[in-house]
């Protein structure tokens, strides 16, 4: 009998990402976010903390914590993903992120994504007087850093999965953030692309964009 070939190695290797996009859209089609929104609210006792009790009652915010609602659901379950295998550091979220089974990420992803975000996705008008507003609609190209909304999109609003919003962040949250960046602390993203612009980035330039975005119709001020 003849055997049956088998595939090499590079081709099954070649298969094998596409298997892993399968599911996890699979997953995301039977997130269940009134499940999630369980969870959100009264966690699961004693080792998940609810999420309101850091990112607000209906995911809004609070303080150092990141606002969550409108968010793309795949994007917050690639977030608790990162958080969970150990790809991004954080001393409070990675024991949560673990305390969640893979289908309990997806429903309370599916949940914050279906809350609005109240960002008006408006387009700002760039002022070179003014730092944060240039930053935001037009970048420093001669440094290498491009504007923040040509992949955040309009008033930060966010743009598809991988681009979140970031108008609600406070200053202190997106400095967090551009200094796990720069440590390699948080998975690079989409081309690398925010690990490279964060090494570009002085805190006087973090503070100028979270402030203009504080100052945008819909944002929280940091």
């Amino acid at each position: 009998m003849r055997q049956r070939p088998t595939r090499p190695l590079r081709q099954l290797g070649a298969v094998w990402p596409w298997a892993l996009l399968l599911c996890a859209a699979a997953q995301a089609q039977n997130a269940n976010p009134q499940q999630g929104e369980q969870i959100a609210n009264n966690g699961l006792p004693p080792s998940v903390a609810s999420c309101a009790s850091c990112h607000g009652s209906k995911g809004q915010g609070m303080a150092a914590f990141p606002p969550l609602a409108g968010q793309v659901a795949s994007y917050l379950r690639s977030q608790l993903d990162a958080f969970a295998d150990g790809a991004r550091g954080n001393p409070i979220m990675a024991p949560i992120a673990k305390g969640l089974t893979p289908q309990q990420r997806a429903d309370v992803a599916a949940y914050f994504a279906s809350l609005p975000s109240g960002i008006a996705a408006s387009p700002g008008q760039a002022d070179a007087k003014d730092k944060g507003a240039w930053l935001v609609e037009r970048g420093r190209m001669q440094d290498g850093i491009p504007a923040c909304s040509s992949c955040h999109g309009p008033g930060g609003a966010g743009v598809g999965a991988h681009f979140p919003a970031i108008a609600r962040l406070s200053a202190s949250y997106m400095q967090a953030q551009i200094d796990a960046w720069k440590k390699g602390s948080r998975p690079p993203g989409p081309l690398g692309l925010m690990e490279g612009i964060a090494k570009k980035l002085s805190s006087d330039d973090v503070n100028a964009i979270a402030q203009y975005y504080a100052g945008a119709s819909g944002a929280a001020k940091p």
